[in-house]
């Protein structure tokens, strides 16, 4: 029996497990999908608010976000499951990511006042380069270019998992040519200011160049640990990101190499014609690493979240009180870390 087409109907439940997070259109929750015969999967569950859910424009953002993010299956995106809907009220189901924010971690530097290795913040950042890569260049099923703008790349949005993978997440505001985009029909600030191009901040037609200047924003904060943009007012946001001269981020930080220097100048050109690619981007960033002879992976990363996060860190396959999370070695380990050390000539 020829079975293609046919529609298999299921029934779904998720039991909330605490909130994580409450942004300003939805609140996020730690999640159990439930299944049959004891199936169950650790999710994050994303529930608009009453308030925009009333809005069709706002609901429909909520919904464009499922159908954008659902077939962006990249390692460096965070993974959509579902979008569902009981009683009116609409949910998201998606990938839920055990680690800390790039904000956090920023934030962390900060107060340790310890700057970040140039190479770790370039590997981040190339990895950022690559969810920006293949979501503007994604194609859908007819093979048609979609020319999807994330439009809020930010700190806040990217999530470092515990071991060590970088992942770009809230694609709740970005644009795709198939879809209805409110800030097109009136004036509408769509994004955090002081990560907005100058054409987003004047609310003008944006592309993908829009996000490299976002990039180049987050790569200088990475660096310099400090925002690049300051104003608090609308009208002087405006000002400082359209009208004045981008200032000169080699006054901020020390030593920086020319390389870095050169990338974040580019990207922080007004002319967003002049504005590299994201996978023009991501390559400097990765050759700057080559050449340095510091090439970024995940157990970098994990290695520097241990050691800064020590409260709070654990490694997936561990239980909560696994003595890994400490960044201890535990008997199993030891003799593996050893052998690895005497292999990298660390011992």
């Amino acid at each position: 029996m020829d079975n293609e087409g046919r529609l298999i109907e299921y029934a779904g439940q998720f039991r909330l497990v605490r909130k994580v997070a409450r942004g300003g259109m939805a609140t996020v929750y730690e999640a159990e999908q439930i299944g049959p015969a004891g199936f169950t999967k650790q999710i994050a569950l994303k529930i608009i608010h009453d308030r925009y859910a009333e809005q069709p424009e706002w609901l429909q953002l909520f919904i464009d976000e499922a159908k954008l993010s659902a077939n962006l299956v990249h390692g460096n995106i965070v993974q959509i499951y579902q979008l569902g809907q009981l009683g009116g009220e609409y949910f998201i189901a998606m990938e839920y990511i055990k680690g800390v924010t790039l904000r956090a971690l920023i934030d962390r530097h900060r107060q340790l006042g310890q700057p970040m290795s140039p190479a770790l913040a370039a590997y981040i950042a190339s990895r950022l380069c690559r969810a920006l890569d293949f979501a503007h260049n994604f194609v859908d099923r007819t093979g048609r270019r979609l020319e999807i703008v994330h439009r809020d790349v930010s700190p806040g949005n990217v999530l470092l998992t515990w071991d060590g993978h970088v992942k770009l997440g809230d694609f709740g505001i970005a644009k795709a040519k198939t879809m209805i985009d409110p800030a097109a029909r009136r004036p509408l600030m769509m994004g955090k200011k002081h990560y907005m191009s100058p054409e987003q901040i004047l609310g003008g037609q944006v592309d993908w160049r829009s996000d490299i200047f976002a990039m180049g924003i987050v790569l200088f904060e990475l660096l310099a640990l400090k925002p690049l943009f300051t104003e608090t007012e609308t009208e002087a946001a405006i000002d400082e990101v359209v009208v004045a001269p981008v200032p000169d981020v080699t006054r901020f930080i020390p030593d920086l190499s020319p390389s870095l220097a050169s990338l974040m100048r580019a990207a922080l050109d007004k002319v967003r014609e002049d504005r590299p690619t994201a996978s023009d981007f991501g390559r400097v960033l990765d050759q700057y690493c080559f050449r340095y002879r510091e090439p970024g992976s995940p157990e970098r990363l994990q290695a520097h979240l241990a050691d800064l996060f020590p409260d709070s860190y654990r490694l997936p396959t561990e239980p909560a009180a696994g003595t890994l999370g400490t960044g201890t070695a535990t008997p199993s380990n030891r003799g593996q870390l050893s052998f690895i050390r005497r292999l990298l000539g660390l011992d």
